[in-house]
């Protein structure tokens, strides 16, 4: 909207009305006014949710509160302490025991779906700062709606009905195939969204390496790490069998469209496995967005683009705006969200979350890069499938299931000390882990996977 004005008013020389050409000062604005909206929005957000809550009994009070209210944050918080400093000292056993069973019943009478806070704090600068016309643009808007809308349903079935399974699974999965569907079918229609490989050759002459810049086309060439030249075409896979042509490329964007699928349903389920600790998801998906700002702006210029030997794809960088609004949103609803959390994102955030960078990654041709980039993301998906497939594999095999890690997301393996629970392959580490301290060490990781994901653009 302001983008769209201030480009009226440069007819009339309006100073400073060239400012909104600068895709860093629109950038800086739109992150500094996403921060700000989650900031101010997100306390009467949770004052709404709570009493929402309070009226439906909330997703999880007909078993932990009989009373069937919700307990503020503040006062949830002083009855642990209360308990914890009236109990002996020294039985110090006892004495987790009950902090961690108070832990659960905060955790317990603490509102969801403050994804609804990330969700507003992205669209509101977007709508503002943004370029409307732009396909880039108009597909995170998308993506955001979609998936909020998706993971707000299934907030609201396991609250309003006391239903802990929320959506059915098969419909959330169709509604995440439908979003990979739409988002290849317009990469495949639009003709704005096209790119330009760059190239390294040996010039003859002078024996020097240099970038050779390829016309821009609409085609199916991703970027792929640790190989040269970094780009591979889909339809190579069609010309393996001896396909060419037009067919080649049809079949390379039936592969594109089927890993688009993939990729969104894959992200955002484990985004959604990820946020089982105070400040997690939000923090790591703060990573990834500053990781995806960046890719963004070097796609998006011809100069860093050939210099790192990356694909070029016009009018990209206007997603820089849309990551700038992703990174103020997370870390204003950090705000709120880090421990002790005064809010959960619920599935309303954390498919948000991951449908988003899935889609954002599949518009920069980076999809292959995301298992590195969102390492926490792919582990945290990895461990709960592996800790389900061997213990249903050991109990049909041996009639006891048996685990791999203590509890799985494996997050949670940290926080439970070894010998709590039988038939664990792995009991290390010895002793719980603080939540607060699981959550900065995840989230150091995510930032050394970020700055590796960097690396593999010079690795070849």
């Amino acid at each position: 909207m302001f983008y769209h004005l201030f480009q009226y008013l440069q007819q009339f020389d309006v100073p400073g009305a060239h400012l909104m050409d600068y895709i860093t000062f629109r950038a800086g604005i739109t992150l500094a006014l996403s921060l700000f909206i989650a900031i101010v929005i997100g306390g009467s957000i949770i004052k709404k949710l709570e009493r929402y809550y309070n009226r439906l009994g909330g997703e999880n009070q007909r078993d932990l509160d009989n009373s069937g209210k919700i307990v503020s944050h503040t006062d949830a918080i002083d009855k642990i302490q209360t308990v914890l400093n009236n109990m002996d000292e020294t039985d110090q056993e006892k004495k987790d025991d009950v902090a961690k069973a108070l832990e659960k019943d905060r955790k317990s009478q603490t509102p969801s779906m403050g994804g609804l806070i990330i969700i507003v704090a992205i669209l509101l600068p977007c709508l503002l700062i943004g370029k409307l016309n732009n396909v880039y643009m108009l597909l995170m808007i998308l993506a955001t709606l979609w998936c909020g809308a998706l993971g707000f349903l299934d907030d609201y079935i396991k609250i309003a009905h006391h239903d802990k399974r929320g959506l059915k699974g098969k419909f959330k999965v169709i509604g995440q195939v439908g979003l990979g569907i739409v988002v290849a079918l317009v990469m495949w229609a639009s003709p704005a969204i096209v790119m330009s490989e760059n190239t390294e050759v040996r010039n003859p002459e002078t024996g020097q390496m240099e970038v050779v810049h390829a016309p821009q086309v609409k085609g199916t060439q991703t970027t792929i790490p640790f190989i040269k030249n970094h780009n591979f075409d889909y339809a190579r896979v069609a010309q393996w069998f001896g396909i060419h042509g037009k067919a080649a490329r049809g079949i390379g964007w039936l592969i594109f469209a089927a890993l688009a699928i993939f990729i969104v349903t894959a992200v955002s389920n484990a985004a959604n496995l990820t946020d089982g600790l105070d400040g997690l998801a939000s923090s790591t998906s703060a990573v990834y967005a500053i990781a995806l700002a960046i890719m963004a702006y070097l796609s998006g210029n011809v100069i860093y683009a050939a210099y790192l030997n990356i694909m070029y794809i016009p009018d990209s960088s206007e997603l820089v705006i849309f990551a700038a609004a992703f990174i103020g949103a997370t870390l204003g609803f950090l705000w709120y969200n880090s421990y002790p959390a005064q809010v959960f994102m619920g599935d309303t955030g954390s498919l948000c979350l991951g449908g988003i960078v899935g889609v954002f990654a599949l518009l920069l041709r980076k999809e292959w890069l995301l298992p590195i980039l969102c390492g926490v993301f792919f582990v945290e998906a990895l461990s709960n499938m592996i800790q389900t497939g061997y213990f249903k594999y050991t109990k049909r095999k041996t009639g006891t299931g048996k685990r791999i890690f203590k509890m799985a997301p494996i997050h949670h393996h940290y926080q439970i000390p070894a010998g709590k629970i039988k038939n664990v392959m792995f009991q290390k580490p010895a002793n719980a882990i603080p939540e607060n301290k699981i959550v900065i060490r995840f989230l150091l990781v995510s930032i050394i996977l970020a700055v590796l994901t960097f690396v593999t653009f010079k690795v070849r």
